[in-house]
């Protein structure tokens, strides 16, 4: 039992930066409190005390702000970071080395008395407010990028991003903790990127065929207005779809 505790804390200085001494982390670390109460309460939920199990979850959730439901299965070295909104649902599976960040949700889809929740593998990452929704699987080393909605099974080593949640990479051997979503792909940022471009192109050609035909070319107001939008893409970065849109 103490080999575990001392495990749990060793997981918050592993995954934490802010976390600075023992003392600290005991007594101020919401995510570990709830780790905690709900191991207790997964103890009574097994042993068919459910009415002090459901209390104990209830008591919980009142004062860390997370509402972990005493049937749910967690795995060792997991850890909550800040906390506050995270929902794990009854027949939710959580694998081992796995973080996750506040508002995190593990909800169900159906009403039947079933396998309805997500199961989660080793040495998964989920952002911010991700919701993960039904019997889905996540494999182990993905990623789940914040505010994703996830309703698909995720293969392992995978990121993914978005609503609903699509695949943007696949990293087999990604680093344990590493999720940096100002380098995540943006799927919408790129389709509205090829949708620019091939505009671009449709209205060179245009240009070519009024110039041949005799009219007067002028430089094209949308031009303008799409290098706008590009440039806001890329950060203020300036233009990438074929350097200058003066047609």
């Amino acid at each position: 039992m103490f080999r575990t505790l001392r495990e749990d804390v060793q997981t918050v200085f592993a995954k934490d930066p802010a976390a600075r001494n023992v003392l600290e982390v005991l007594l101020l670390y919401p995510g570990l409190h709830a780790l905690w109460l709900h191991r207790v309460a997964h103890w009574l939920w097994n042993h068919k005390l459910r009415f002090p199990a459901r209390l104990l979850s209830a008591y919980s959730r009142l004062v860390t702000g997370i509402e972990i439901h005493p049937g749910a299965a967690i795995g060792r070295r997991f850890f909550i970071d800040h906390g506050m909104g995270v929902v794990i649902g009854e027949t939710a599976e959580v694998g081992n080395g796995v973080l996750m960040y506040q508002g995190v949700v593990l909800g169900g889809t159906t009403l039947e008395k079933r396998k309805r929740h997500p199961t989660i593998g080793n040495n998964v990452v989920i952002g911010t407010a991700a919701i993960l929704l039904g019997p889905i699987t996540v494999g182990d080393g993905a990623r789940i990028g914040a505010n994703s909605v996830v309703v698909r099974s995720v293969p392992p080593g995978a990121v993914v991003v978005g609503v609903p949640g699509r695949v943007v990479e696949d990293r087999q051997q990604a680093a344990a903790g590493e999720l940096e979503h100002g380098r995540l792909p943006d799927p919408f940022s790129e389709a509205v990127r090829l949708i620019l471009e091939e505009q671009l192109r449709l209205g060179k050609r245009v240009a070519k065929l009024e110039g041949s035909a005799g009219f007067t070319v002028s430089i094209d107001e949308l031009a303008e207005k799409v290098s706008r939008i590009e440039k806001s893409f890329n950060n203020g970065k300036g233009n990438t779809l074929g350097g200058d849109y003066e047609i």
